[in-house]
C-alpha cells in the first residue's frame, strides 16, 4: 500500500511539525519513532515523549484504506532532507518495513507495531476552551520565555505559569533572580484557570506557532493542558507545584524613575559586558540628574565605562545588576523606549514599556 506520495517539501514540513518532541536516545526505542495512521485518505502522524503529544492531520495523497505502523522519526527527516525540494516522494508498506522512495533513490526503513506506541492518556475533563490569536500567544511566549529557569531544584519554576481569569491571559516565568510579566486580553470571560507549563512544551510551542492571524485553542485540566492549531493538536503534561505570588514581586510605587531608549541602552550594556569577569556578570549603572553611567571590570582590572544622556531629575543612585539579565529582557523587546523604576541600590528594578501595562520585568540587585 501507498502510504503517502507527495512533494519533499509538504511530507518534510508535516513531519518536522511533530518530531520536536522525538528525543534520539530514549530508553523506549518506540518514542525514537512517529506514529502513522491512515483512515481512509486522511493521514494521522503522531509522536509522544510520555509527558508531551503531538497530533497533526495531513492530506499526502497515496492509497485509500486503513494502515497503521510506526518508523524512526529523525532518521526519516534526514534522508528526506538530502532530496530536492520539488522531487514526489512515495512511502509504501512492505511486510513490516516502510519504503521510502524518491527519483532513483530507495530506502527500506525498519518499523515497530503501531499498538506498542504508549500514547498519552488525555484528561477526563477540561475546562472551558478559549482562544487568542497565535501571533498573540507567541509574542507572550517570547516576552517572557527567557526567564524561566533551567534544571532548578524548585521544579515549578521551570516552565511558565498561565493565568487565565475574565477577560485576561497572564503569562510569568521566573528564576528567583529575575520575573517577566506579559499579558493579553481574550476575546471571551473565562473562569480563573492557573496552570504551569513545562519548560520543553513553551520552548516547543515557541517554534510551532505562527505570525499567522490563525487562532490557537487552550482548555486546562488539574494535570494536562490541550492546544489545538493548524490541524494540530498538543497535549502535555503540567508541571504540579505552587508558583510564588508574582504580584508581591511586582514592586509598587518605586519614586524614581527614568524614561529612555531601549536600543542606546542595550547597546551601552553590551560595549560594558565584555568586560566582566565570566563567571561574575556584574555591572554598576549610575544614576543620577541628566546622566547614566554604565561600568564594569573584571579580574585583569580593566574597566569599560559608557554614558548616556537621560531625562531624569530624581535621586543619584547606584545599583549594581546581573548584566545578562538586562540584555536578555531588552533584546527580546521590540519597543523604541523603556522606563526604568527604582526606589535605592537594595531594591529590586522594573523595567516596563511607557503608556503600556501588558509587560512588566523585575530584576534583583546584585552587590558589587
Amino acid at each position: 500500500m501507498i502510504v503517502l506520495k507527495a512533494t519533499q517539501e509538504k511530507v518534510l514540513s508535516v513531519l518536522q511539525s511533530v518530531a520536536g518532541i522525538v528525543e534520539r536516545r530514549h530508553t523506549l526505542p518506540i518514542l525514537a519513532n512517529v506514529l502513522i495512521r491512515k483512515t481512509g485518505s486522511n493521514l494521522q502522524l503522531t509522536t509522544s515523549d510520555l509527558e508531551i503529544q503531538i497530533r497533526t492531520t495531513a492530506d499526502l495523497g497515496g492509497d485509500s484504506g486503513n494502515f497503521t505502523t510506526t518508523v524512526g522519526a529523525r532518521k526519516l527527516i534526514d534522508i528526506l532532507r538530502t532530496m530536492p525540494t520539488d522531487q514526489t516522494v512515495s512511502l509504501e508498506s512492505s511486510a513490516s518495513k516502510l519504503i521510502l522512495k524518491g527519483g532513483k533513490s530507495k530506502f527500506t526503513l525498519q518499523t515497530l507495531p503501531a499498538e506498542d506506541f504508549p500514547l498519552v492518556q488525555e484528561a477526563p475533563s477540561f475546562g472551558p476552551v478559549f482562544s487568542v490569536p497565535q501571533k498573540t500567544l507567541k509574542d507572550l511566549l517570547n516576552q517572557v520565555s527567557f526567564a524561566m529557569a533551567v534544571h532548578d531544584i524548585r521544579y515549578y519554576l521551570n516552565g511558565i505559569l498561565f493565568v487565565a481569569e475574565g477577560k485576561q491571559l497572564s503569562l510569568v516565568a521566573t528564576d528567583g533572580h529575575r520575573l517577566a510579566f506579559a499579558n493579553a486580553t481574550l476575546d471571551v470571560e473565562v473562569p480563573r484557570q492557573e496552570v504551569i507549563l513545562p519548560r520543553k512544551t513553551v520552548l516547543e510551542m515557541q517554534r510551532l506557532l505562527s505570525d499567522k492571524e490563525g487562532a490557537i485553542e487552550m482548555q486546562f485540566a488539574s494535570n494536562q493542558a490541550k492546544f489545538s492549531f493548524d490541524g494540530m493538536e498538543f497535549v502535555t503534561k503540567l508541571v504540579e507545584g505552587k508558583f510564588p505570588d508574582y504580584n508581591r514581586v511586582i514592586p509598587k510605587n518605586h519614586k524614581n524613575t527614568v524614561t529612555l531608549g531601549r536600543a542606546p541602552l542595550l547597546a551601552s550594556l553590551q560595549r560594558t559586558a565584555i568586560l566582566t569577569s565570566e563567571k561574575f556578570k556584574g555591572v554598576r549603572l549610575n544614576i543620577e540628574p541628566g546622566t547614566l553611567r554604565v561600568a564594569s571590570n573584571n579580574a585583569e582590572q580593566e574597566e569599560a565605562v559608557d554614558e548616556l544622556d537621560i531625562d531624569y531629575g530624581g535621586d543619584a543612585i547606584e545599583i549594581g545588576f546581573n548584566v545578562t539579565y538586562l540584555i536578555d529582557a531588552l533584546a527580546n523587546m521590540d519597543q523604541d523606549m523603556v522606563k526604568m523604576e527604582l526606589a535605592d541600590s537594595n531594591s529590586s528594578a522594573l523595567f516596563t514599556i511607557p503608556e503600556n501595562s501588558t509587560f512588566k520585568y523585575v530584576v534583583m540587585p546584585m552587590r558589587i
